[in-house]
C-alpha cells in the first residue's frame, strides 16, 4: 500500500535552479533569432498559470522524454568547410571590411568545440557534439520544475522508502546510449536528487535488454534502449531482432525509414528542389556578399571553386593541461552558393548554445533577410527528413516511433493495474526521435503532411522546428488518481499545457471544458492502444 502524500518543501539548491531556469526563459528571445531546432530552450508555460488537478485526484506518476541539452557542433564539419572557404578568399584579397573577421570567429568556434566539456565535471569526453553550460542548465531546471509540480508524487516516494514502508517506488532512466543523451539524463537527475531529499536510492537505469544483433549477440548496456530512443539509425550490425521479438516491427519500419530518406524519386527530389531553389540562391548571395566579393562567389556559383572541411587544427586548454587535434574529413563539400550559406547558418545557429564558452555573434554576418529564408531551409529539410513529410508517404517517418508511444502507455497500464513499482520514468534522446513523435501523438501543429505536389511553406503550415524540437524539447504525462479507480493523464509539451489531439475530443474528463486533463482508459480507446489485463481499474487497495 502506498504511503500516504505529504507535503513537500523545495531545498534552497533547487529553489535556486528552478528560479534561475525561469529568469533564463525570460530571457530567451529563440523565435527571432530564427535558430530552428537549434533553439536554445524556453519553458512553454509560466507553472504558476498551471491548470489544478480536479478537485480529490493527485499525482501518482510522471514520465518524460526529452531531446538531450544545448551542445555544441556535431562534428568539425561546417566550421573547418567554411574556414577553408575562408582561408582561399584571405588568400586571393577576396573578403569584405567586414569578412575578414569570419577567419579568427570560426577559430575561436572550432577551438571552444574542440575543447568543449574539458574540466566539466559530468561530460563523458570532451571534444565536438557534448553539452554546453546552457545544455547543462537546460536539464538542471527541467528536473527542478518537474519536481516542483508533481512535488506530492516524488516526496511520497522518497518518504516512504526511507521509512522502508513498501518496496521502494523506483525513478527508471533510459536513454539513447549517444554521450550527449547519457550526460543530459545524469544533469537531470542530479538536479532532480538535489531537489528531492532522499529520492537519489530510488534513480536507476533501466533493465539491459536481450543481447543483439540475434545473429551475433552482443550484451546490451543497462539503461540504454535504442529501439524506443534511436529507432531512426538501427542497422542490421548492431540491432537486428529477431522475427518473434518484441521490437521487430520497429526495426523493420527504421530501414524502411532509412531507405526511404535515401530515395531520389521522392524524399531527396522534393527536399533539393526547395533547398537548392531560386528563393535559396538568392538569399545565399544576399548572406555570403556581406564577407566575400562578388568575383570570388561568381566562381563558386559557377562552380569552378569548391572547398571541404579538410586540415588539422591542434589546440590546448587555457590551463594547459589537455591538448587535441582536429583533423577534417573532407566529407562537407561547398560546391555550390547554398550549401555555402547553410554552413555559416549552421555555425550561427549552433553559438547561442555555446554563449558560455565562446561568446562569439554570428549575427552580423547574416542580415535579417537572408537569414530568414536559411532558417525555412532548415525547417523544411527537418519537416521533410523527420517531421510530417509528404503526404503520400503516409507514416513512414513516424511509424518507428510507436514503440516508444507504446512505452509511455505501458508505464500507466501498471498504474492502472495497481503496479507501483514506478514513480517515473525518464527517457533522454535527440530531435529525431522528438520529432517524429510528436507526429505520432497526432499533434496538429507537430503533424500536418503536404502533398508531394504542393511545398511545406510557413504561410500554410504550423510546423516549426523552434516549438517541435528546440534542443531539450520534451513530452511529459502526469497521471492523477482520485484513489478510487479513475486515472487522468495530463501532458506537456515543453512544459505548456497541452491537448491530446482533436480526436481524443472524448476522452477529456470535463467534457466540453478547456480542460487539460484526460480519462486514461478512453485515451487508450483514442490511440488504438490495446492495454494489458486490469488497465480499467487502479487496486482499491491504492490509497492516496
Amino acid at each position: 500500500m502506498a504511503a500516504p502524500f505529504r507535503n513537500f518543501r523545495l531545498t534552497a539548491c533547487a529553489a535556486a535552479l528552478l528560479l534561475g531556469a525561469i529568469a533564463h526563459a525570460d530571457a530567451q528571445t529563440a523565435a527571432s533569432l530564427y535558430l530552428g531546432s537549434k533553439s536554445t530552450y524556453a519553458p512553454g508555460q509560466d507553472p504558476a498559470s498551471y491548470e489544478a488537478p480536479p478537485t480529490g485526484f493527485a499525482p501518482i506518476y510522471t514520465e518524460i522524454v526529452a531531446r538531450h541539452g544545448s551542445r555544441g557542433l556535431s562534428s568539425a564539419s561546417s566550421d573547418l568547410a567554411l574556414y577553408s572557404m575562408w582561408t582561399a578568399a584571405n588568400a586571393a584579397g577576396a573578403l569584405t571590411k567586414l569578412g575578414k573577421s569570419l577567419g579568427p570567429d570560426l577559430q575561436r568556434v572550432t577551438r571552444a568545440n574542440a575543447l568543449l566539456g574539458y574540466g566539466v565535471s559530468g561530460i563523458s569526453a570532451p571534444g565536438y557534439g557534448n553539452l554546453t553550460q546552457v545544455g547543462i542548465a537546460e536539464h538542471q531546471g527541467l528536473a527542478a520544475r518537474m519536481a516542483a509540480r508533481v512535488s506530492p508524487l516524488l516526496g511520497n516516494a522518497a518518504a516512504a522508502a526511507a521509512q522502508a514502508q513498501t518496496a521502494p517506488r523506483q525513478i527508471v532512466v533510459s536513454t539513447s546510449g549517444v554521450n550527449r543523451a547519457i550526460d543530459s539524463s545524469n544533469f537531470f537527475t542530479q538536479s532532480l536528487a538535489a531537489t528531492v531529499p532522499g529520492i537519489a536510492p530510488l534513480i536507476v537505469k533501466s533493465p539491459a535488454l536481450t543481447a543483439y544483433p540475434t545473429n551475433k549477440p552482443v550484451a546490451q548496456a543497462a539503461g540504454v534502449n535504442r529501439f524506443e530512443l534511436y529507432f531512426h539509425k538501427l542497422a542490421a550490425g548492431t540491432d537486428l531482432p529477431a522475427t518473434t521479438d518484441a521490437y521487430y516491427p520497429v526495426y523493420q519500419s527504421s530501414r524502411a525509414y532509412q531507405s526511404y530518406l535515401a530515395s531520389d524519386a521522392t524524399m531527396n527530389g522534393k527536399v533539393n528542389g526547395l533547398v537548392y531553389g531560386a528563393a535559396s540562391k538568392a538569399a545565399a548571395r544576399a548572406a555570403l556578399a556581406t564577407i566575400f566579393t562578388a568575383s570570388f562567389l561568381d566562381a563558386l556559383d559557377a562552380g569552378t571553386t569548391h572547398y571541404a572541411n579538410t586540415g588539422s587544427y591542434t589546440f590546448t586548454s587555457d590551463d594547459g593541461l589537455f591538448t587535441t587535434t582536429v583533423t577534417g574529413d573532407g566529407g562537407t563539400t561547398l560546391a555550390n552558393l547554398v550549401d555555402a550559406a547553410n554552413a555559416l547558418y549552421g555555425v550561427y545557429a549552433i553559438t547561442p548554445a555555446m554563449v558560455k564558452e565562446v561568446p562569439v555573434s554570428f549575427a552580423k554576418y547574416l542580415p535579417t533577410v537572408p537569414l530568414q529564408t536559411l532558417a525555412y531551409v532548415s525547417d523544411l529539410q527537418d519537416f521533410y527528413q523527420k517531421g510530417p513529410g509528404i503526404a503520400e508517404a503516409g507514416d513512414i517517418n513516424s511509424r518507428m516511433s510507436q514503440a516508444l508511444l507504446d512505452d509511455f502507455f505501458k508505464e500507466v497500464d501498471a498504474i492502472a493495474a495497481g503496479n507501483l513499482a514506478h514513480a517515473a520514468k525518464l527517457r533522454f534522446t535527440h530531435a529525431e526521435i522528438i520529432i517524429p513523435f510528436a507526429t505520432r501523438l497526432g499533434l496538429p501543429w507537430a503533424s500536418t503532411a503536404v502533398p508531394q505536389a504542393q511545398d511545406y511553406r510557413y504561410e500554410t503550415n504550423d510546423w516549426r522546428g523552434e516549438r517541435v524540437a528546440p534542443l531539450a524539447a520534451n513530452v511529459q504525462w502526469d497521471v492523477f488518481t482520485n484513489g478510487s479507480g479513475t486515472l487522468l493523464v495530463k501532458m506537456y509539451y515543453n512544459e505548456k499545457e497541452t491537448d491530446f489531439p482533436p480526436a481524443c475530443e472524448a476522452a477529456r474528463y470535463l467534457a466540453g471544458s478547456a480542460s487539460h486533463y484526460y480519462e486514461y482508459t478512453r485515451l487508450t480507446s483514442c490511440y488504438g492502444h490495446a492495454a494489458a489485463a486490469a488497465v480499467a481499474n487502479v487496486r482499491a487497495s491504492i490509497k492516496r
